[in-house]
């Protein structure tokens, strides 16, 4: 076993005295039985990964072949870390093909059993040990470090680097994170930026771009590879993989372009069958959809509703059985209004109909759960609830697609299903970025989170009388549209939240012709802005005019809607 040697002066805390602090590779019976200790006083009595035992000695099952590295103060040891090669790995029996989630490396060392004495964890060690063991099993030809880090402390490994993959293992007590490092990183301490005071304070609500984890910034950093290496067609078939079992869907192409290429290509799909169709409408998205199946000279039928509304389901059903389309086009969350129409009852209406259930799905997937069981084509992308980079489009189908050639050669599923997903150019970079989100998302925590925080939202807005478009009972999960007075304008407003260190969404055409804000919950984001976002909204607004009654804010909702009735506008 090498040894290796170093020296730093830490400043320690609690009543640890200020010794001399030297790392090296452990090598003597005593330090061996140090870590036995340790061992045993962090993971049997303070972490309840083992059971206890009055020993107050707990042995590795690896010990054989792991490599320590020690922290001594003075001649005793206050912290250690091990690493070992040889495979199968702690992780090999946690995670399910380990190594189809990690990017291409050479060889792989899984760092484990860190601990230090509780009287050292806020000074030089953690990063010592780190350091020292990277070194050393760089100097073993090992290329990339994998670890399970305790949740408690996510916030640190992610400042030195690492990057989480797969879903938390352990227990509820010993809860851990599955991650991954390059040993040059870690060998050379923390790698990511260092940002201002002022981009630390700021809060991202917007659409998009959204706030991302810094390891998804990370991925994207690295050197792009081409859209033909082996390595880049996993990680794309990787990514393909989550997106379809996230959504249940059977195929998903991935494609260069924004969620309005997405819809492009779904009616390019449509314009090859025999038909008509329906298109929903009852939002800016809505319309949006109507626009596409105008462009490509669709024969359909358009039902639209107010803006902020539900779909009338009993006059949906009737038109629908009189119209009897082919497939049925709708947006399953309208960002504009934040408004969520039934993915359930447009399923059971199209079943009832013989007709194919196509949908918008771009600010849904990512934000709350989606299952594409049973539709034909449905769009996401990479920038929104997904929380990857804006820049690729998901167009997920059944498999009953247009055979090659039938339609424009970008837009054409069929070329890239031949082609495994790659007929062109791809962005390495931006199908990294979205699978780092993918890996390092645990969904149903996220979707859990944004459906309380939005329920709290929006309940906290309507009670300091700010008009919140959607009504209640239908309301999307993460993403609230609010309706200002006319008198207000909501450029003001949202600079105002900016100087604050807040961002919402205003300046979408949109949005400004009706004055209208938009709070979103897509992306990364923390408890303590959006705890001040509403009474900060709510301050602009008295500050500006009187303090409206709960009765004249529903007022004013009504009065910013569309008409009351809705119209249909056949074609074709």
């Amino acid at each position: 076993m090498s040894q290796g040697l170093s020296h730093a002066r830490g400043s320690t805390a609690g009543s640890a005295p200020r010794r001399e602090l030297r790392f090296r590779i452990a090598s003597t019976a005593a330090e061996f039985e140090a870590i036995h200790r340790l061992n045993h006083a962090t993971f049997a009595t303070e972490i309840p990964q083992h059971p206890a035992n009055p020993e107050g000695r707990l042995v590795d099952r690896y010990h054989e072949d792991n490599t320590y590295a020690v922290c001594l103060s003075g001649g005793t040891v206050i912290g250690m870390v091990a690493g070992r090669c040889t495979r199968p790995f702690s992780l090999d029996h946690k995670v399910a093909e380990l190594d189809r989630q990690l990017p291409p490396h050479r060889k792989a060392v899984e760092i484990r059993l860190l601990a230090i004495t509780p009287a050292y964890r806020r000074s030089a060690v953690f990063l010592g040990l780190v350091r020292l063991i990277a070194r050393h099993f760089r100097n073993e030809d090992c290329d990339l470090a994998v670890i399970s880090g305790t949740v408690r402390q996510l916030k640190l490994y992610r400042h030195l680097g690492f990057c989480p993959f797969a879903s938390p293992v352990g227990t509820a007590e010993a809860l851990y994170q599955p991650m991954f490092v390059t040993l040059e990183a870690l060998r050379h301490g923390p790698v990511l930026p260092v940002r201002s005071a002022r981009d630390k304070s700021q809060a991202n609500f917007l659409p998009g771009p959204v706030a991302t984890r810094s390891e998804v910034l990370a991925a994207c950093a690295a050197p792009p590879i081409s859209h033909r290496d082996a390595s880049f067609v996993a990680t794309l078939t990787r990514v393909r993989t989550a997106l379809d079992e996230l959504v249940c869907a059977p195929h998903v192409v991935l494609m260069v372009g924004t969620g309005t290429l997405g819809n492009e290509t779904v009616a390019a799909q449509l314009r090859c069958l025999e038909g008509p169709g329906l298109v929903l409408v009852n939002g800016e998205f809505g319309e949006r959809l109507a626009d596409h199946a105008t462009r490509w000279d669709l024969p359909f039928t358009t039902l639209t509703y107010d803006w902020g509304s539900p779909f009338d389901w009993v006059q949906l059903q009737t038109v629908a059985a009189r119209c009897r389309p082919r497939w049925v086009w709708a947006v399953l969350c309208e960002t504009s209004t934040g408004v969520s129409n039934s993915e359930e009852r447009l399923r059971t209406l199209c079943e009832s109909i013989g007709a194919d259930l196509c949908l918008d799905a771009v600010s849904a997937v990512g934000l709350f759960p989606v299952n594409l069981q049973g539709v034909r084509f449905a769009t996401a992308v990479s920038g929104k609830g997904l929380a990857g980079l804006p820049g690729l489009v998901a167009v997920f189908h059944d498999g009953r697609i247009a055979s090659a050639g039938r339609v424009p050669r970008y837009l054409d599923l069929a070329s890239y299903e031949q082609a495994a997903g790659v007929p062109f150019t791809h962005s390495s970079n931006l199908v990294a970025a979205l699978d780092r989100s993918l890996n390092a998302t645990y969904w149903p925590r996220k979707f859990e989170r944004v459906q309380r925080a939005s329920l709290i939202l929006r309940a906290e807005l309507r009670n300091l009388g700010v008009c919140v478009v959607a009504p209640e009972a239908v309301a999307a999960p993460g993403v609230v549209t609010v309706a200002l007075p006319l008198k207000l304008d909501s450029a003001r407003v949202a600079a105002a939240l900016a100087d604050a260190g807040i961002h919402i969404a205003w300046a979408s055409a949109y949005l400004r012709r009706r004055n209208w804000v938009q709070i979103c919950l897509m992306g990364e984001f923390d408890d303590a802005p959006l705890r001040r976002l509403p009474g900060l909204l709510a301050g602009e607004l008295e500050r500006c005019l009187p303090k409206l009654s709960t009765t004249e804010s529903a007022a004013l909702c009504a009065a910013r809607r569309y008409s009351p009735l809705p119209v249909e506008h056949p074609r074709g």
